[in-house]
C-alpha cells in the first residue's frame, strides 16, 4: 500500500543534485519545488544554506531550531525548544541559543551538554558542543584547542572526517597562537564546508578573505553572531563584516 505520493521529478533531480555537490543546479530546483515535498526538503535547504526556507517548512523542532540559530533567531529557538527535553541534542541546540545571546550561564549550559552527550554516546552532540566551548574559549587559544580536541578525537573514534565547523574554529585557534598549521586547517575546512554555512564563513575569514566570506554570509542568511569573535573591530575585516545585515 502506498503511504504517500511518489518523489516529484524535481525532488528527485534535487536530491541528485545534492549528492552531486552541484549546489548552483541544487538551489534552483528547490526555489521551483511543488509544496508537496517542502516539508520533506526542508533539511536540504538548510544544507543548501537556505534556513529561512528551512524553518518554514519543516515539521522537525530540531532542524526548526537549527535554522533559527543560522538566522540569529536564538529567542524563537529556545521557545521552540521548550518542549524538546534536556537530551543531548536539545542540549547542544540550547547553548547555541543562550551563548548568541550572550547570557551568563552560556558556558554552563556549554558543559552540561556535553556531560549529556558523554552519557549518550551522541558523537554528533559531542561534535557540535566540542566546537561551541572552542568559540567560547578562542580568546584563550590553548584553551580552544583542548576543547577542540575532543572533537577531532570523535572523528578519529568514528572514522569520519573531521566536521568542516570545527576544523575552521581549530584555525582560527592556531592562527591566533601563531602556528603555520592555522591556514592548513582553515583550507581543509573550506574544503569540506557547504555554501553559505558557518563553516565557510569562518574557515574564508581565517584565510584572509572578507569579502568572499561576507558574500557568502549573506547568501546563506547568516546572521552576525556567527562570527562574533572572530575578527576585531578595528581591522578592515571587521568594518567589511559589520555591515553584512541579516534581517531576523
Amino acid at each position: 500500500m502506498n503511504s504517500g505520493p511518489p518523489p516529484s521529478q524535481s525532488f528527485q533531480d534535487l536530491r541528485t543534485a545534492v549528492a552531486a555537490h552541484d549546489y548552483a543546479a541544487a538551489t534552483v530546483l528547490l526555489e521551483v519545488l511543488t509544496p508537496a515535498y517542502r516539508q520533506q526538503a526542508a533539511p536540504l535547504a538548510l544544507q543548501l544554506g537556505q534556513p529561512r526556507l528551512a524553518a518554514a517548512w519543516t515539521d522537525q523542532p530540531l532542524l526548526q531550531v537549527a535554522a533559527l540559530l543560522r538566522l540569529g533567531e536564538p529567542a524563537a529557538a529556545l521557545e521552540v525548544l521548550r518542549e524538546q527535553g534536556q537530551s543531548a541534542r536539545p542540549a547542544a541546540l540550547r547553548a547555541r541559543a543562550v551563548w548568541q545571546l550572550q547570557q551568563q550561564d552560556a558556558r554552563s549550559l556549554a558543559e552540561e551538554a556535553r556531560r549529556r552527550a558523554q552519557a549518550e554516546g551522541d558523537a554528533a552532540a559531542l561534535v557540535a558542543v566540542a566546537t561551541l566551548r572552542g568559540e567560547q574559549c578562542l580568546e584563550d587559544p590553548f584553551a580552544a584547542l583542548r576543547a577542540l580536541a575532543e572533537g577531532l578525537k570523535i572523528a578519529e573514534l568514528t572514522g569520519d572526517p573531521a566536521d568542516a565547523h570545527l576544523l575552521a574554529v581549530l584555525g582560527h585557534a592556531q592562527l591566533r597562537m601563531g602556528s603555520g598549521k592555522g591556514r592548513r586547517t582553515a583550507e581543509k575546512a573550506l574544503e569540506r564546508s557547504l555554501p553559505a554555512s558557518p563553516a565557510r564563513v569562518l574557515a574564508l575569514l581565517a584565510l584572509d578573505q572578507p569579502e568572499e566570506a561576507m558574500a557568502q554570509a549573506s547568501s546563506g542568511e547568516l546572521a552576525a553572531v556567527w562570527w562574533r569573535g572572530f575578527i576585531t573591530s578595528g581591522s578592515a575585516s571587521g568594518s567589511e563584516m559589520g555591515h553584512t545585515v541579516v534581517d531576523g
